[in-house]
């Protein structure tokens, strides 16, 4: 005998689900671009601290703006490419003043750490660096998707679908054949 599940159809996925697996997917591909973002962060605070000289919050200012620019077109272009594309100056305007609020709290920690507490070795940098990073990253990841890359409107999206099948199901005009 065949199995069961031979012949039955896949049930459909519940509304619940779906929701879910769009977040993770979501979620996924802000943390591959914010991981991207935060090795870039990283290096270029490295570089600059031990190649300039500048005090330890001001070539993390540096390295933050650096990793922005990185992780707006990272964003942009990869993870919310499906995202309305309209009024890209309201987009990115929003983007700046979030990312500043970001750059604010990630630079915060690290401040208080190295003047506050005198934590100012290489690695106690690092980590307190990390540490804001990853603070800012779950104030950016709720500003960006909910502010920012918003979600196209349910009519758009709807309108958009029909328009993309009304162009496939046209009928092509038949060459005539004498």
């Amino acid at each position: 005998m065949g199995s069961a599940s031979s012949g039955s159809r896949a049930r459909p996925r519940s509304a619940v689900r779906r929701r879910f697996d769009q977040l993770f997917r979501e979620v996924a591909k802000f943390g591959a671009v914010g991981g991207a973002g935060l090795l870039v962060n990283l290096l270029v605070f490295n570089l600059v601290r031990h190649v300039t000289g500048l005090q330890v919050v001001r070539a993390s200012v540096i390295a933050t703006v650096v990793a922005i620019v990185f992780n707006y077109i990272g964003f942009r272009y990869f993870t919310y490419r499906d995202r309305d594309k309209g009024g890209r100056t309201k987009e990115l305007t929003l983007f700046l003043l979030f990312s500043v609020v970001g750059l604010v709290i990630e630079n915060g920690v690290l401040y208080a750490a190295t003047y506050g507490f005198g934590w100012d070795t290489p690695l106690q940098s690092n980590v307190f660096k990390f540490l804001g990073i990853g603070i800012a990253t779950l104030f950016r990841f709720w500003s960006y998707r909910t502010w920012v890359f918003r979600a196209l409107p349910a009519r758009e999206a709807v309108a958009s679908a029909e328009s993309f099948l009304d162009a496939r199901t046209e009928p092509r005009p038949r060459a005539k054949v004498n």
